[in-house]
């Protein structure tokens, strides 16, 4: 069981953080807790009181954390410590940690020391093997994810997705592209990527738990200075929701930015994708057949995704501009795909979309990047 008082943990500030402070006098519950930080690959300080301020390097072996209890990055408190711990500076990332699931007094304690979270085992041994991992990763800024998915088919989406992703890698971002659709022919293929070595999206389909961050980023195929996540030419394998909830949030986890090509039929799959989105582009060419079908595809969407603007693309027809599709729509206008060779049709992989740095859509991409990190604070690689 896991419980939420106030907020959720802090993010790392950047880079390897170590793992977490314990304390607690109890051997049981200092087993388990040793337990977890082991299997999340974290190795932590543990102490029966809040530590005092250490001037030594958190390397050096039994310094502590310089700072003590207020530079871990989390601090777990077995229960039979919590009124050692009262009156201790309150911070963020405490959670209280306790093995009675009957005893309703540790919601007290909690608010008494200034815990986040209360967890009592074994119940919440998942969670707080996750949070412990989030330390031991250097977890810091989430990576911006936006997902783009088409109006009607033919629409561009996979394009611009392309487009997108490649920009940012040009622009020194650790990027990903993540190829949603089993269905829709393999982005591997639109880079020129698809004997590429690396992993696909069928060696994830077992995958139950956590996903690490870095073991993702190092399995999946590089191409034009980003990772891609795509589909082998096998058959049709089906990935479980957990599965592409942890592939996803390992993803993110990374930093820089994510871009997902949705396919426009939501599942239970993509909606799990949909609910670790940032922003969702929805492209829709300027035709009334399009803006109607378009119609369609923003109402199943929105029911998952608040932040949906529209991308339009000419020619327009008569009547129609890119703000009365998005007038229509009832969506925020976040521009017009431009007009450049090539965009709608396939390519070698030798240049991809967005490969042509001066180009038109490299440029819409570049601006996009630029209002979206402004808009979250984020541009960290």
């Amino acid at each position: 069981m896991t419980g939420t008082i106030t907020h959720d943990l802090p993010h790392a500030a950047g880079g390897h953080q170590g793992g977490p402070l314990i304390v607690t006098e109890d051997t049981e519950l200092l087993d388990d807790l040793l337990r977890l930080c082991a299997a999340a690959g974290a190795t932590p300080e543990v102490h029966h009181s809040v530590p005092a301020v250490s001037a030594a390097p958190a390397s050096s072996p039994g310094a502590g954390w310089p700072g003590g209890w207020e530079a871990a990055p989390l601090v777990l408190v077995g229960d039979d410590a919590a009124r050692r711990v009262r009156g201790t500076a309150r911070r963020r990332g405490v959670v209280l940690v306790s093995r009675d699931q009957d005893d309703p007094g540790v919601w007290q304690r909690a608010v008494e020391i200034g815990a986040d979270h209360v967890l009592v085992l074994p119940d919440g041994e998942q969670w707080l093997v996750d949070r412990i991992a989030d330390v031991a990763e250097g977890v810091g800024r989430p990576a911006l994810t936006v997902g783009v998915i088409g109006g009607r088919g033919g629409a561009g989406a996979s394009t611009l997705a392309c487009a997108l992703a490649v920009t940012s890698a040009r622009e020194g971002l650790r990027s990903l592209l993540v190829d949603a659709d089993p269905l829709g022919g393999g982005l591997d293929v639109l880079l020129g990527g698809e004997t590429a070595e690396g992993l696909r999206w069928p060696a994830f389909a077992a995958s139950r738990g956590r996903v690490g961050g870095s073991a993702l980023e190092e399995s999946l195929p590089e191409l034009h200075s980003l990772r891609v996540l795509s589909w082998d030419r096998g058959d049709c394998v089906a990935v479980p929701p957990p599965a592409v909830r942890a592939v996803l949030a390992a993803a993110r986890r990374r930093g820089g930015t994510v871009v997902v090509d949705l396919p426009r039929r939501i599942d239970d799959g993509v909606a799990e994708v949909l609910a670790q989105l940032d922003v969702g582009l929805l492209v829709v060419p300027a035709e009334l057949r399009a803006v109607a079908a378009a119609g369609r595809v923003a109402a199943a969407v929105g029911m998952v995704l608040r932040d949906l603007r529209v991308v339009t693309r000419g020619p327009y027809d008569s009547g129609l501009d890119d703000r009365e599709v998005a007038r229509l729509l009832g969506l925020p206008l976040a521009g017009e795909v431009p007009v450049e060779s090539g965009l709608l049709r396939a390519t070698d992989g030798k240049r991809p979309p967005g490969a042509a740095a001066r180009g038109p859509l490299a440029r819409f991409c570049r601006e996009f990047w630029d209002r979206a990190l402004e808009e979250t604070g984020g541009g960290a690689a």
